[in-house]
C-alpha cells in the first residue's frame, strides 16, 4: 500500500537563484520568529526567579522556599502563575484570525509592521509593570503581536523562496525562534544575577528590541508578488519585482501560475467557509492537525517550564536557568543542520528520524524521574545528568523535524485561495494549543508527576504514524502548483476525488 508520493518533477520548475534581494528580505521577515522564540524562553525564566516570584506570585514563592510538605511536583501549581504565562497565547489566538483580512486585503507587510509594534508596546509595558494587571495586559498585547506575525511571516517566507529552496528559507522561521529562545535563556542567566531583583525587568522589556527591528525593518520589505497580484496590482509592476527577486528575466511562467492563483482566489468571497469545501479537505485537515501535534510533542513542558522543570528535579536557580540555555542551543544547532536537509532529503524522512529520537528521549526522562525523584528531596547529580542529556537530544529531535517543519509544511501547502484563512487556523491552533498546555502543564505535572512524559510520549508516536501515513512528500513543488500531491495521494484522493482538478501533472506514488 502506497503511503506516501515522490514528485521527481510536477512538470513545472520555474526559473530563477538566490538574490541578495530575496535574501536579505526574508531575513528581516523571519527575525519575527525571534519575538515568538524571546518570550518562550524569557516567561519560563522569570517565572523561576525569586525578585519575580515575592513580587507577583508571593504563594507559589512561599510555597517553593518554606513549603516543606508540599510534592515537589506540585510547589509551582498555581493558576495565576500559569495565567501569566498563558494570557499572551490566548489574545494571540484571538489576534490571528483578525490578521487573516488584513493579510490578505492589505499584504503580508502590513501585518508585519502591526504585529511588531504591538509587540514593543507590549514589552514596554510588562517591563514597568508595578502590579499583576499591568503585567498580564502587557502579556496581551505581546500575544496580539504575536498573532499577527505568526500569521503573516511564514506566508511571507514561502512566497519569497525559490521553490527549489523553500523548505530552507521557512526553516529560517524556526532558526529566529530558537535564536529568540536562547537569547532569553542567556539573558534571564545574567539578569538574575543584578543586585536589587529588578533584573527580570530587563528580561522582560528587553523583548521590545526584536520587536522594533521587526517593525520598522518591515518598512522597507517589498510586497510578495502573490499579495501584490492578490490586491489587483498591475501586471507588468509584478513582473518587474519577480524578475528582481528572482535574478532573470525568464519569470513568465511563475507569473501565470501567480495571475491564474489570484484569479481562482478572487473568485472565493468567504475564505473561510471555502476551507470547508471537500476539495480542500486535506488542507483543512493539515491547518489542524499539525500545529495540534507540534504543540504537543511536549516541547512546551521544557521551552516553556525549563527552569522549574530542574528546580523540581533539585537544580539551582542560577544552574537551571544554565540547563535550559543548554537544551536551546542544542535544538538550534540541529535546526540549522535541518536548512540543509530539508530541501535535499525531504520533509517525511526529517519527521521520521526526529519523531523516534522525541519519543526515545521523553520515554527514558520519564523512566528515571520515576525512579529517582519522589515526592521530596533531590535527583543525585548523575541522575539529573542524565535528564538534562536526555532533554539534550529530545530537544534535537524537535529542532530536526515537529520545530521547523511544523510551519515549513503549513506555510507551503495551501492555495492562494483559502492561504490566508488557512494559516490563521494555523496559528489559531498552534497559539490555542500552546495556552492549553502553559494552563494545565503546572496541574499536571503535580497530578501525573514523572508519568507526564509518557503522556506526550504516546502523542508522539501517534503524530509519527499520522506523518507515516497522511503526509505526503512536498520537497520541490512549486506552492502554486501544490494541489498535485493531494490528488495522487493513496488516500486524500479518495476524500476529495481526481476529479476535482484538471490532469495535467503526473506523479508517482511512493511504494
Amino acid at each position: 500500500m502506497a503511503v506516501g508520493v515522490a514528485i521527481s518533477s510536477d512538470g513545472k520548475q520555474y526559473a530563477g537563484k538566490i538574490t541578495w534581494f530575496v535574501l536579505l528580505s526574508t531575513m528581516v521577515a523571519a527575525s519575527g520568529g525571534i519575538i515568538f522564540g524571546y518570550d518562550v524562553g524569557v516567561s519560563g525564566g522569570v517565572s523561576s526567579m525569586d525578585p519575580f516570584l515575592k513580587r507577583f506570585f508571593p504563594g507559589v514563592y512561599k510555597k517553593m522556599k518554606e513549603d516543606t510538605e508540599t510534592s515537589n511536583y506540585c510547589k509551582f501549581d498555581s493558576q495565576l502563575l500559569t495565567s501569566f504565562t498563558s494570557s499572551l497565547y490566548i489574545a494571540g489566538l484571538i489576534s490571528s484570525f483578525f490578521a487573516a483580512p488584513v493579510t490578505r486585503d492589505y499584504g503580508r507587510r502590513p501585518s508585519i509592521i502591526i504585529g511588531g509594534l504591538s509587540y514593543m508596546v507590549g514589552a514596554i509595558l510588562a517591563g514597568s509593570a508595578v502590579n499583576i494587571y499591568m503585567l498580564i495586559i502587557g502579556r496581551v498585547l505581546l500575544g496580539v503581536g504575536l498573532g499577527f506575525t505568526n500569521q503573516s511571516v511564514p506566508l511571507y517566507l514561502s512566497e519569497m523562496a525559490p521553490s527549489k529552496y523553500r523548505g530552507a528559507f521557512n526553516v529560517a522561521f524556526q532558526i529566529c525562534v530558537s535564536i529568540g529562545y536562547n537569547s532569553a535563556t542567556l539573558i534571564n542567566y545574567g539578569t538574575v544575577r543584578i543586585a536589587g531583583g529588578w533584573g527580570w525587568r530587563i528580561s522582560v522589556a528587553l523583548a521590545g528590541v526584536p520587536a522594533a527591528v521587526l517593525a520598522f525593518g518591515a518598512l522597507f520589505l517589498p510586497e510578495t508578488p502573490n499579495s501584490l497580484i492578490q490586491k489587483g496590482d498591475d501586471h507588468d509592476k509584478v513582473k518587474k519585482l519577480l524578475q528582481k527577486i528572482r535574478g532573470t528575466n525568464d519569470v513568465q511562467d511563475e507569473l501565470d501560475d501567480l495571475i491564474e492563483a489570484s484569479y481562482t482566489s478572487k473568485a472565493i468571497k468567504h475564505p473561510f467557509r471555502n476551507l470547508m469545501q471537500k476539495k480542500y479537505r486535506p488542507q483543512l485537515v493539515m491547518s489542524v492537525l499539525i500545529p495540534f501535534f507540534q504543540q504537543i510533542t511536549g516541547i512546551n513542558v521544557v521551552s516553556f517550564y525549563a527552569p522549574i522543570l530542574f528546580l523540581t528535579i533539585g537544580a539551582g536557580e542560577s544552574a537551571s536557568l544554565l540547563s535550559a540555555t543548554v537544551t536551546g542551543i542544542v535544538s538550534s544547532m540541529f535546526t540549522i543542520i535541518t536548512v540543509l536537509l530539508v530541501d535535499k532529503v525531504g520533509r517525511r524522512p526529517l519527521f521520521h528520524f526526529g519523531g523516534v529520537q522525541m519519543l526515545l528521549a521523553q520515554l527514558l526522562v520519564g523512566g528515571i524521574m520515576a525512579a529517582k525523584l519522589g515526592d521530596h528531596g533531590s535527583m543525585n547529580k548523575p541522575d539529573a545528568l542524565a535528564v538534562l542529556v536526555l532533554i539534550c537530544i529530545y530537544m534535537s529531535g524537535f529542532g530536526l523535524s515537529w520545530g521547523p517543519l511544523g510551519w515549513v509544511v503549513t506555510s507551503e501547502i495551501f492555495p492562494l485561495e483559502i492561504r490566508s484563512a488557512a494559516q490563521s487556523i494555523v496559528v489559531a491552533v498552534n497559539l490555542s494549543m500552546t495556552f492549553i498546555i502553559a494552563q494545565v502543564f503546572l496541574v499536571m505535572l503535580c497530578h501525573l508527576k514523572a508519568a507526564i512524559f509518557f503522556f506526550f510520549a504516546a502523542w508522539v508516536l501517534l503524530m509519527s504514524v499520522f506523518v507515516y501515513f497522511l503526509l505526503p512528500e512536498t520537497k520541490g513543488i512549486p506552492i502554486e502548483r501544490m494541489e498535485v500531491i493531494w490528488r495522487e495521494h493513496f488516500f486524500w484522493k479518495r476524500v476529495i476525488g481526481s476529479s476535482q482538478f484538471p490532469e495535467d501533472n503526473k506523479v508517482e506514488a511512493a511504494a
